[in-house]
């Protein structure tokens, strides 16, 4: 009897960490059942293409939120780095690279300035979110530009046995959640956010591993950006606006709380599989567009009510 309590919460860990994948076989239900030719190599390149960008955004935002911090300067940032790619890597690569270095740099000391200051993140990043639009309005005023052909023809490779999109999402949901869960340093920057006066305590630099967390999450989004400049194979200042509030609603859907230390690099990957596919399931039902940010948030709310109705406690 005194292992009832261990099993019934591992139960509910392991119904909770079910929840997003139910909820995306559920729409992949539904968009094969109004379209069962979507049922092949071609229909989940076309499905998931567009996931790609928004799965690295996302996991940005999760190594934020393990912070217990926000960041609501997410797609301004992804923004940038199109505008950086579709006017300099092709013709300039070096200015290209700098400007890109540039920026991870700059991404990386906002977190020290927060937690050198004190400063809640959400006004920081708030702030920053205005820096890089002004940023990507200078150097591309308008959608235009062109990509390199060479990370044009990344996106368009058709590898064996599985679409690009999902190779990506497996080895990035996999080598994220080893980095994270399982290596002995992420184990520290877990902590960072669960329990920070014990890390410091245990003689571990809170400031390092902020910065580093901060770094690799602009590193994450600089790759997003790049990324979504193979598939759109040009530049926007305003092409990713909606990143921000999907890439927190991916870390949620996963699994992960506004807490800090409590999120799932394979949760988020599967989180924003799902809310990338609200667009084509609405598409497949023949509803308008203007109803996708609701889709969405339903999704996300169905979720969290499913959390709830398990026992878990509300994110």
């Amino acid at each position: 009897m005194r292992f009832a309590a261990p099993r019934v919460r591992y139960n509910r860990e392991a119904l909770e960490a079910a929840l997003p994948f139910a909820a995306l076989l559920v729409m992949l239900a539904i968009i094969f059942s109004v379209r069962p030719q979507a049922f092949s190599y071609f229909g989940f390149t076309l499905l998931f293409k567009l996931a790609v960008p928004l799965m690295f955004a996302s996991l940005a935002q999760m190594l934020i939120i393990n912070l217990g911090d926000i960041d609501l300067s997410n797609g301004s940032f992804v923004g940038l780095v199109t505008c950086i790619v579709a006017v300099y890597l092709r013709d300039a690569p070096l200015t290209a690279v700098g400007l890109m270095l540039a920026a991870v740099i700059v991404y990386t000391a906002v977190g020290w300035l927060i937690q050198a200051r004190k400063l809640p993140s959400i006004v920081v990043t708030l702030g920053m979110s205005f820096v890089w639009l002004g940023a990507a309005i200078i150097i591309l005023p308008a959608p235009g530009g062109h990509s390199p052909d060479w990370l044009i023809s990344l996106m368009r490779l058709r590898p064996p046995l599985m679409p690009l999109p999902l190779w990506i999402a497996v080895i990035t949901a996999v080598l994220g959640q080893w980095l994270l869960k399982s290596s002995a340093y992420g184990v520290i920057l877990r902590g960072a956010g669960a329990n920070p006066k014990a890390i410091a305590r245990a003689g571990w630099s809170l400031v390092t591993a902020r910065l580093l967390l901060y770094a690799v999450a602009g590193l994450l989004a600089l790759i997003a950006g790049l990324l979504l400049s193979g598939i759109t194979t040009s530049g926007d200042p305003n092409v990713a606006p909606g990143y921000t509030m999907l890439g927190i609603g991916a870390v949620i859907l996963g699994g992960g709380t506004f807490n800090g230390g409590v999120v799932s690099p394979v949760g988020t990957v599967v989180g924003a599989l799902t809310l990338s596919l609200a667009a084509s399931v609405l598409s497949f039902l023949e509803v308008a567009p203007v109803w996708q940010i609701g889709a969405q948030g339903g999704i996300l709310f169905l979720v969290l009510a499913g959390r709830v109705l398990i026992g878990g406690r509300p994110q």
